[in-house]
């Protein structure tokens, strides 16, 4: 079942950081390098993220975190928003429990179906070149790498360690 988020007190964010649970603590180097207990970083990671949805995410135009849930456990999630005349999606993961079964995919594929019946949209993210598993997911699922550099258009900043992807509706 596809769960549309539109505000933070809806999120249930036990539920989000179990699926964001390796990515957080993967980036407590990044965060907290200093931190010698990578618990405690991961829980601090974490606290940072929640305060990111809650007082910056949730402030932007159509902010919604999308969730794949089945039988009550939340199992894929990711992040749109609009950014001037295009969405941003961010941080597409999957519980590290759930991995290689297609969560992913059919989160991705159910977002833009929902979309899709809003009226047009260009819906754009970027992707690390090494993250082969997110890229064949997009392509999947209609996306196509549209340049070399990706570009997040939250930060304003292009990076050439990943692609640019793009869906566009209806195809261009």
């Amino acid at each position: 079942m596809l769960i549309k988020i539109t505000k933070y007190e809806d999120l249930d964010e036990r539920k989000l950081m179990d699926i964001y649970s390796e990515s957080n603590y993967e980036n407590t180097d990044y965060f907290f390098p200093d931190e010698p207990d990578k618990e405690k970083a991961a829980r601090q990671v974490e606290a940072g993220f929640l305060d990111f949805l809650k007082n910056d995410f949730f402030s932007k135009p159509e902010a919604v975190v999308w969730v794949c849930e089945e039988n009550g456990t939340w199992l894929s999630a990711l992040r749109t928003c609009k950014v001037r005349d295009v969405y941003y999606l961010e941080a597409l993961e999957t519980h590290p429990d759930q991995r290689k079964k297609g969560y992913g995919a059919l989160l991705l594929s159910a977002v833009v179906d929902a979309m899709k019946k809003e009226g047009p949209f260009r819906l754009c993210d970027c992707v690390s070149k090494k993250n082969l598993p997110s890229l064949k997911t997009h392509e999947k699922c209609g996306f196509r790498i549209v340049s070399e550099g990706g570009y997040d258009y939250l930060l304003e900043e292009t990076d050439d360690r990943d692609f640019g992807l793009e869906y566009r509706y209806p195809e261009a």
